[in-house]
């Protein structure tokens, strides 16, 4: 065996072996959240009116009114960190700085869990920027919608915090609903102390409501 070849052989026993070790994961390390979801995500209504009135566009008509907004816009689909869901009384797009904040929550969120050793979800978007009429529907079925909703400015949007989409379904290990919630709780605290977002943890809806700041 020349040199060459030896050396090539060593490159290929390095690769195998570091791709064994990539593809086996570690125990899964204790799941936490040091907090409450209902003290430390309490920002009310006024806080993230205020926000989006600030960052936001002027509430749309419709769809086609949304691509001509007052500030550009951009339109949100599935992709590798989050769902969009079916969007019965919302649109998919969002001001610049609000889908650049979904993209990092739905990054950090996959990042925290490879750091558990645990295996990897997508959140789920249930609602997004709400047209005026979407509105005034949502107020005719619930009395208790607010007519000035932070969600008119595509500053704001919904995640689930029951329902994930696991990316590898044929990982024999899963976390329920209550694990992913704990480690969604933690990126949404980090970023909230950032002064990146306000957070409302909405129980009945089962999602966290969350406007950009910057």
């Amino acid at each position: 065996m020349n040199r060459l070849t030896g050396f090539f052989c060593c490159l290929c026993v390095l690769l195998i072996t570091f791709s064994a070790c990539k593809e086996k994961r570690g125990e899964l390390k204790p799941i936490r959240f040091t907090g409450s979801y209902n003290r430390d995500f309490n920002d009310l209504n006024d806080k993230h009116i205020d926000s989006a009135q600030k960052l936001g566009v002027k509430p749309v008509a419709s769809r086609e009114e949304a691509k001509h907004a007052t500030r550009k816009m951009k339109e949100i689909a599935t992709n590798d960190y989050f769902e969009v869901e079916d969007l019965t009384h919302s649109i998919p797009f969002l001001v610049p700085e609000a889908e650049k904040l979904l993209t990092d929550i739905g990054r950090n969120f996959q990042d925290s869990l490879y750091n558990l050793n645990a295996p990897l979800y997508k959140i789920k978007v249930t609602s997004v920027t709400r047209t005026v009429e979407d509105v005034s529907k949502l107020r005719k079925r619930n009395g208790n919608s607010s007519a000035n909703s932070a969600h008119q400015y595509g500053t704001t949007f919904d995640i689930s915090w029951v329902r994930y989409t696991k990316i590898k379904e044929k990982d024999p290990l899963d976390l329920d609903k209550d694990q992913l919630k704990l480690v969604l709780a933690t990126v949404l605290r980090d970023l909230q102390r950032a002064d990146r977002c306000y957070i409302k943890h909405e129980r009945k809806q089962g999602c966290f409501h969350i406007t950009v700041r910057q």
